[in-house]
């Protein structure tokens, strides 16, 4: 029996980094043979780039591209209704208003792209410029996170080790958690205890984030809800490394990778 194949990552052109349509999304997704996919553009608390957050988030222009695409590709692949919840901790009064006005998602990755207060909250992409303070900025972040973890309101923590994407892969600085160890756990044993999951990241077919390390340590402290998803902004990246990614969870002892449905998760065999 083949193994449900399912992306839970990825942005459409309601994204300030996206351009394409969820429907041609989906056409590529159905190209690649996934049986799912989810929408999760992103919701930020913060200015970002160009992009200004809205005092009140324009969730119907995500309504609008799932109700698109399912028009399109609805009878090829079942397409989910999510949302990236961005920089909450930066500013919870707004994340709270976008929570109560939200519409009824099926799944909610909740992420962290910007470092602390101490370094005015500058976006992981221009970590090169903190090079110096590198353990200083991960320490910072996993505190963030579990401020992120006790305001609670999504479904998986996205993509654990984001700072090695821009670190390692842009700027080739060869760092790692290792270090942070502690500091990891403690992340993971507070989303155990809220009963939230983790992402696999299959970070557009590059290294995973997070990798076997972490993904085996969740697992050991029982951890179950685990998601795949390539965080694809281009039909190309769609399904990226998902098949890979379940291999991987397999190799850390997991019997089962999850999607969601209406906020509540769907577990799968690997």
């Amino acid at each position: 029996m083949s193994v449900y194949m399912a992306d839970t990552h990825m942005h459409s052109r309601r994204s300030p980094d996206g351009v394409y349509t969820l429907a041609e999304m989906a056409e590529a997704a159905v190209g690649a043979g996934l049986d799912e996919i989810c929408l999760t553009d992103h919701v930020d608390m913060r200015p970002w780039r160009a992009y200004v957050p809205p005092e009140h988030y324009p969730w119907d222009n995500l309504v609008e591209e799932v109700r698109e695409a399912r028009e399109r590709w609805g009878d090829r692949i079942t397409i989910c209704l999510g949302a990236e919840m961005g920089e909450t901790v930066t500013d919870l009064p707004r994340a709270e208003v976008y929570w109560r006005e939200r519409p009824g998602l099926d799944f909610v990755i909740g992420s962290l792209h910007v470092m602390g207060e101490r370094f005015d909250h500058l976006d992981f992409t221009h970590i090169d410029q903190v090079a110096d303070r590198y353990d200083e900025v991960i320490e910072d972040y996993l505190a963030n996170q579990l401020r992120h973890i006790a305001w609670g309101n999504f479904s998986v923590m996205g993509h654990l080790t984001l700072p090695m994407r821009y670190a390692n892969e842009r700027f080739h600085m060869g760092v790692t958690f290792e270090k942070h160890m502690d500091g990891v756990e403690r992340v993971l044993r507070a989303l155990v205890e809220k009963g939230i999951g983790l992402e696999c990241n299959t970070n557009r077919g590059h290294d995973p984030l997070p990798g076997a390390e972490i993904l085996q340590l969740y697992r050991q402290l029982g951890g179950e809800i685990v998601t795949l998803g390539s965080d694809a902004h281009r039909p190309e990246h769609v399904g990226l490394g998902i098949r890979e990614g379940q291999a991987l969870l397999r190799q850390c002892g997991f019997r089962y990778f999850c999607t969601f449905r209406e906020m509540k998760p769907v577990f799968h065999p690997l």
